[in-house]
């Protein structure tokens, strides 16, 4: 029997996602609906296989390799995982230069 762990967005990951649909919907409201379902869908996924995953180059490359992350079409679900939790951290367009990007957004994280 798999272990399924509980699911929490920490701010930032809920601004990043926010911020993603409200820029798209300026063109697209229904392209906008699309990419949020994909998103939550593939981030409700990770609580159920959390280290499927990859470490995050960027990140592992620094010596840190607790935060992983997944992919939907461009963007990047950044995510860590607790004892019984996982923890959303961040959503990121992969088309840019995101090391310094991530670096700050984890330091800064709540949850």
């Amino acid at each position: 029997m798999s272990k399924t762990y509980n699911l929490k967005w920490t701010t930032n990951a809920k601004n990043d996602l926010l911020s993603i649909v409200a820029y798209i919907k300026i063109d697209s409201p229904s392209i906008a609906n699309d990419i949020y379902q994909k998103i939550k869908e593939k981030a409700n996924s990770s609580n159920f296989f959390p280290l499927k995953g990859r470490v995050v180059p960027e990140l592992q490359k620094e010596g840190i390799t607790f935060y992983r992350e997944i992919i939907t079409s461009s963007w990047r679900i950044i995510y860590k995982v607790g004892n019984d939790t996982v923890y959303i951290m961040a959503i990121l367009d992969s088309r840019q230069n995101v090391e310094e990007l991530l670096l700050q957004k984890l330091i800064k994280a709540k949850y």
